[in-house]
């Protein structure tokens, strides 16, 4: 991808994540007249960055910040294996791989870092803020709050039992050396069966159905699969509980009212629950709005507050 605009260009770009090679889009202000803020962005449970991401690079980019938006490890143009699964813990260490990444570019300030997540990766940009002072602004949209507590309302509890002994049954496979189980990541609702993520507005979302003739594109890529382990480490994954540790470093969550992907009243109270400097953005409508008809609202908010916390004189 190459691509240029009046305020910014956008470039391929590939880094080092311990080994791992991740591949990704850097976004540069044009006629930046000094070093300018970054932000590090990636998206959520098995997306890819052609879902969206790119505008909000472009509205961040536009608004003078070198963006840096890649494809976790094991999904969409990065590298690493298994395909397809989903370590949130692993994924929190490349966010921090991609922050030294972007210190290392030519015209980027390193002491004026901010970065962005969404749905996963929300969870996951809470942690890394709590834990990496490099972070001097973060921006959590539709978090992941509890792993858990999402779980328990993704599976019905008469169902857990089963679940586990399927994650399990799965871990036996693999110590034989056998390939990891998949499974479905969303599923036509009229149809029925298992899936990762069940609901009619994932499926809705993810097989870009309903989306314009113009971002058909977006979809291409994108696999309809997960493995199963993923649901699993997905399980055990609270980056909820490094809220009370990101003050005093600025935070922005942006929760939709109605979103029981993330759940909104989990997003809520860890909100409730972090330091100042915090602003709240909440806006109508479920999870998968903030890409579609909440994005200029999303965005909006993103960019003020990076602008506020980054820019010169902030």
């Amino acid at each position: 991808m190459l691509a240029t605009d009046r305020a910014y260009e956008v470039a391929d770009v590939e880094f080092d994540a311990e080994g791992v090679a991740l591949r990704g889009w850097l976004y540069r202000p044009r006629d930046a007249a000094s070093a300018a803020p970054a932000v590090v962005m990636a998206h959520g449970y098995n997306c890819i960055k052609e879902l969206y991401l790119d505008n909000y690079a472009a509205a961040l980019a536009g608004a003078g910040h070198v963006v840096l938006a890649y494809d976790h490890r094991n999904f969409g143009d990065s590298d690493g294996e298994p395909r397809q699964e989903l370590d949130p813990l692993l994924q929190v260490r490349d966010y921090r791989n991609a922050i030294t990444f972007v210190q290392t570019l030519d015209g980027v300030d390193p002491e004026r870092i901010g970065i962005w997540g969404t749905s996963l990766s929300g969870g996951h940009v809470l942690m890394v803020a709590a834990i990496d002072r490099r972070v001097r602004c973060v921006v959590a949209q539709v978090p992941t709050i509890s792993g858990w507590q999402s779980t328990l309302r993704r599976i019905a509890p008469p169902a857990l039992p089963g679940q586990r002994k399927a994650w399990d049954a799965d871990r036996l496979e693999r110590y034989r050396g056998n390939p990891p189980k998949t499974v479905p990541m969303v599923v036509d609702p009229d149809a029925g069966g298992a899936a990762s993520h069940a609901s009619a507005d994932a499926w809705e979302f993810f097989t870009g159905k309903d989306a314009p003739a113009e971002d058909r594109w977006r979809f291409e890529k994108w696999r309809n699969e997960i493995t199963l382990r993923s649901l699993e480490m997905y399980s055990e994954y609270e980056p909820g509980s490094f809220v009370e540790r990101i003050a005093p470093t600025p935070l922005l969550m942006i929760i939709g009212e109605t979103d029981v992907v993330c759940p909104a009243d989990l997003g809520l109270a860890a909100y409730t629950r972090a330091g100042e400097p915090k602003r709240l953005e909440l806006y109508p409508g479920g999870h998968f709005a903030a890409y579609t008809d909440q994005f200029e609202r999303a965005s909006a908010a993103a960019t003020d507050w990076f602008a506020q916390h980054l820019q010169p004189g902030a």
